[in-house]
């Protein structure tokens, strides 16, 4: 059986699974037992599996941390790794974030192509294989993790319970191949409010983001002054000249600094606004005074401000195969006790820890800043003459026709988790990046195209 005629012929249901996904609501919530990461999760992982058991394929539930599909018999197996846990919808959306709507060939909703999409190519990759009784000298699995998006704790627990695959790839990054993953860094730097806020102009709490990978798109300050009209004036003004959407709101003395930015992923914060940045560099054009919160604003404008690179904090890093460090204040909460900041810095894959955290430790000295809450992924390399980016190299050519280059990305994805994986697809080169940002679809012709890659990796794999 040839097979992508095989894939062809089960378009509509490949449709019609990620749509049934999308509609999942599949955040993260309150641990219960047996829902290590909540209800909505485990609602999304038990729909996968049980699509996976019309198709006639084997499944297994992991204690419902990983749930996975599986053809074939031996001791070694193959994996296609994705996940069906999503990041918040955030604001701005056309079409319903969670309804998998279908307008112009595209479906729509959060997690079209992150990664619901692609783990059902996968899915059915898997089918086509089954139903082909090509020969096979390994398994193959697809597995279905729930905790991507905020730790990947479910593939520490699957590691406990089962042994790595042999070779895997996670459709969650770009096409062609990922050999390389930056080093990832997330954590808050925190001080305690002991000065109230005071000045002409009085910030009283400034709050933004949603999740600390996402450059955030909105943000809002509260500041208590006697001018509130030149606020306005200056407000209005400094929006102009930088091209940026920010609006006052006016309450007596009172004004409410509303900031809207544009999403995107913190691996790019190029592609994005950051909301939050833009307020903190317009404050910081203020008269603010001497307390806690004013002294936090003006250290934040002069060491980061609009820049993506940590260049004035001191943290820039560059190498040849994959570029600079990308530095993205993904989340603030400063009010009258605490301030909060959360960073997510993505260092270059030739450079260490210690060549990011000894200036940046050195930068927040004597600022009253400490870390809290620090996560670290190192990061991820597979040199070119690799075996399995050998196979897909070959297999990305032969499917598309085009040269399957090798690239890394900022963005950290299963591969660093899971031995003997790397990232592979789903965003094809030249198309839009709408992964993490409002709107979030997947191109019913990029899906099947996908479907047709992934099967004959995994089958590739383990003949």
């Amino acid at each position: 059986m040839d097979l992508n005629l095989r894939i062809d012929e089960m378009r509509e249901d490949i449709i019609r699974t990620t749509q049934e996904l999308v509609r999942i609501k599949s955040l993260e919530g309150e641990p219960k037992p047996g829902m290590p990461f909540g209800e909505d999760v485990a609602k999304a992982l038990q729909c996968a599996l049980d699509n996976a058991e019309k198709l006639g394929l084997k499944t297994v539930n992991v204690d419902g941390y990983v749930g996975y599909a599986e053809i074939g018999e031996g001791e070694d197996y193959v994996a296609a790794l994705g996940h069906l846990d999503i990041v918040p919808e955030g604001d701005g959306w056309i079409h319903p974030p969670y309804g998998g709507e279908i307008h112009d060939d595209k479906i729509f909703g959060r997690g079209t192509l992150d990664d619901k999409g692609p783990i059902v190519a996968c899915l059915y990759g898997l089918k086509a294989i089954k139903d082909s009784n090509l020969p096979l000298s390994k398994r193959i699995r697809v597995i279905f993790g729930t905790n991507e998006e905020t730790g990947s704790n479910e593939l520490h627990y699957y590691l406990q319970k089962e042994k790595p695959p042999v070779a895997a790839f996670t459709p969650d990054a770009n096409f062609p191949i990922i050999n390389g993953e930056k080093g990832i860094t997330t954590f808050n730097i925190v001080k305690d409010v002991k000065v109230m806020p005071q000045g002409d102009y009085a910030v009283e709490y400034l709050r933004g983001g949603v999740a600390p990978n996402m450059v955030p798109d909105y943000a809002e300050a509260l500041v208590v002054t006697t001018n509130t009209m030149d606020l306005v004036d200056k407000l209005n003004g400094f929006a102009k000249v930088n091209g940026y959407d920010m609006k006052a709101e006016v309450n007596e003395n009172k004004v409410t600094i509303k900031s809207v930015g544009v999403s995107a992923h913190g691996s790019t914060p190029e592609l994005g606004k950051n909301a939050i940045m833009q307020i903190i560099t317009f404050l910081n054009e203020l008269t603010l005074g001497d307390d806690c919160i004013s002294t936090a604003i003006k250290f934040l404008a002069n060491y980061i401000g609009m820049e993506l690179h940590g260049e004035s904090f001191g943290v820039l890093l560059e190498d040849k195969d994959s570029g600079k460090l990308s530095f993205n204040l993904g989340k603030i909460n400063i009010d009258g006790s605490k301030i909060v900041v959360t960073l997510n810095l993505r260092y270059p894959v030739t450079k260490t820890l210690e060549d990011m955290m000894t200036p940046f430790n050195r930068t927040i000295e004597n600022t009253g800043f400490t870390i809290e809450n620090f996560t670290h992924q190192e990061p991820l390399y597979f040199s070119p003459d690799n075996p399995l980016v050998k196979t897909l190299q070959k297999v990305y050519s032969e499917q598309t026709g085009k040269e399957g280059t090798l690239i890394s990305i900022g963005g950290g994805t299963y591969a660093k988790e899971m031995p003997n994986t790397l990232a592979f697809g789903p965003t094809f080169p030249g198309d839009p990046d709408v992964i993490h940002k409002p709107n979030e679809y997947v191109v019913i012709e990029d899906l099947i195209q996908m479907t047709k890659i992934y099967t004959h990796a995994l089958y590739e794999l383990a003949k």
